[in-house]
């Protein structure tokens, strides 16, 4: 027969143990039988603590030996005792959930706190190590260069994305992987939704202007493809910011790529401003004053002839002479201790073609005109001094009716308006800070005005008189305009002869009479009267 021991002492109360004998069957007396016991491991009671009655016993077989088969029982005081090993401040803790619950949430919050910090000095430090900026202000000339280079990309039939002439060379043995990735920067720069528009005049020939708008990249994040090398361009304006002498606000263009491929900022600059170069190839730049600094004034023009202007025997010959001499001796001046610069005077009556041959000669050097108006409001001698050191390279400096500079002065309310001096121009032209290297032209209608000391050599190192049209002048202009006529070019010079005409009227003249070198002759007296040609 087996037992089955049960605790069902209630707290308080000591321990007891019931045995419930368990029927076996086939069971042999002569062999032990099994026991299940159950063990109370309650805390222990005080002593003082009323004794409960305990549950009705059953009654029992063999309780001793079923004792004493049965390994002892364990009681409360062989527990450790977890309270005592608990500080106070956990106890605390554990008593109050809010508290709990709020330093929880508070090592979270501080854990996604450094892993936030964590990953953008992480970005912040791969962009570092990954990335190569390239910033270009609106102040620098490469910002215009690079603005002309997106333009002409635009135009093309691959958007903004741009193949070099090694890269379209080398375009069969590309891999498909080079060939997709042109295809998608195609997509994405056709897709782009931030353009500008720049605006280009040509002027032709025969007096017509054709018109050609350029989408460019306008303010905004844009993606292109230069050389194989994925380039972010970035246009921002800051409308805070503004040019005092433009009025425009202040523009950057930033370039990112990756640090591998920065060498190819300098290639894609360099082809810029070679694309700007043979925009100006063959042609003659025009530069005004605009506030501190020299711009463009309006399209390149076209390289006039040297020959297309005619002056009296010898006169266009003995300035460019001395122009090409002085140009090609910059060492001799140097070692000799003498200022490199040079000062021409051309002087005569208007029409003469004083203008008209310094155009014809920055032509035949390839040299550029500076146009400055001394009589300009707001110019001041630091100002003209600036522009004077700051002139662009290859430039021919040409101040136009130099007498009429001083000789009269508006007065405002606040005064004369604020302009050069006669002694802050001579000390521009030949001061302790006047620049080297420049060649400045200066013409007058009227010499017997000027003062001594503008044109003393130093200032002014060769003068030259350009006046009416002579009668080899005469002869030169008709055969220039009406080839193989020479017997009426004679002709046209005896019917002048003893009248005053300007090479400037005999171009309108022979303008008017195009092909038509009799009606040319025949209405001479056009010249020589203030009729006008119907």
């Amino acid at each position: 027969m087996a037992t089955l021991s049960l605790n069902d002492s209630p707290a308080g109360e000591t321990d007891q143990t019931v045995s419930i004998p368990l029927a076996t069957q086939g069971a042999s007396s002569s062999h032990p039988q099994p026991h299940i016991i159950f063990i109370n491991t309650r805390p222990p009671v005080s002593s003082s603590a009323t004794t409960t009655p305990s549950s009705p016993s059953y009654p029992t077989q063999n309780t001793a030996s079923s004792s004493s088969q049965t390994s002892p029982t364990p009681t409360s005081s062989n527990l450790p005792e977890a309270k005592e090993e608990k500080g106070f401040v956990q106890t605390v803790l554990d008593s109050n959930p809010y508290f709990s619950a709020g330093f929880g949430l508070m090592a979270i919050g501080a854990g996604l706190t450094i892993l936030r910090k964590g990953t953008v000095s992480g970005a912040s430090v791969l962009r570092r190590q990954l990335l190569v900026t390239l910033e270009i202000p609106s102040k620098d000339k490469s910002y215009l260069w690079f603005l002309h280079w997106m333009s002409s990309q635009s135009r093309n039939a691959a958007s903004l994305t741009h193949t070099s002439g090694a890269e379209a060379a080398s375009a069969g043995k590309k891999g498909i992987f080079g060939r997709l990735s042109d295809r998608v920067a195609n997509k994405v720069n056709q897709r782009s939704q931030f353009l500008a528009v720049q605006t280009e005049f040509k002027q032709h020939d025969n007096g017509s202007v054709t018109t050609r708008f350029n989408l460019v990249p306008g303010n905004g994040k844009h993606l292109i493809r230069y050389n194989g090398s994925w380039i972010q361009v970035e246009r921002t304006r800051d409308a805070k910011m503004m040019d005092l002498s433009t009025g425009a606000p202040w523009e950057t263009v930033t370039l990112t790529t990756l640090s591998r491929d920065r060498q190819v900022f300098t290639a894609l600059l360099q082809e810029a401003q070679k694309m700007a170069l043979l925009n100006q190839e063959g042609k003659t730049v025009i530069y005004t004053s605009w506030g501190p600094e020299w711009r463009p004034f309006g399209q390149p023009r076209k390289r006039r002839v040297l020959q297309s202007v005619i002056l009296d025997e010898g006169v266009g010959e003995r300035v460019v002479s001395d122009v090409k001499e002085f140009v090609k001796n910059e060492k001799w001046y140097a070692d000799r201790g003498i200022p490199y610069r040079r000062g021409y005077l051309l002087y005569g009556p208007p029409g003469s073609g004083k203008t008209s041959f310094i155009q014809a000669l920055a032509g035949e050097l390839e040299y550029n005109i500076c146009i400055l108006n001394l009589s300009e409001r707001g110019l001041t001698n630091d100002r003209l001094n600036h522009l004077l050191t700051n002139l662009p390279e290859r430039s021919i400096m040409l101040l136009e009716d130099i007498d009429a500079a001083f000789a009269k002065r508006d007065k405002t309310q606040e005064g004369f308006q604020s302009m050069v001096t006669f002694s802050g121009l001579l000390n521009a032209l030949d001061g302790v800070a006047s620049s080297e290297g420049r060649i400045i032209f200066m013409t007058t209608n009227h010499i017997e005005i000027l003062d001594a000391a503008l044109i003393r050599p130093g200032r002014v190192d060769l003068r030259e008189y350009v006046g009416d049209a002579t009668p080899a002048q005469i002869r030169k202009m008709f055969k220039r305009f009406y080839e193989h006529e020479d017997v009426l070019a004679e002709k046209f010079v005896k019917s002048l002869e003893g009248h005053k005409v300007s090479t400037a009227a005999l171009q309108g003249h022979f303008v008017h009479f195009k092909d038509r070198p009799e009606d040319a002759c025949a209405n001479v007296a056009y010249l020589t009267t203030p009729h006008r040609i119907d």
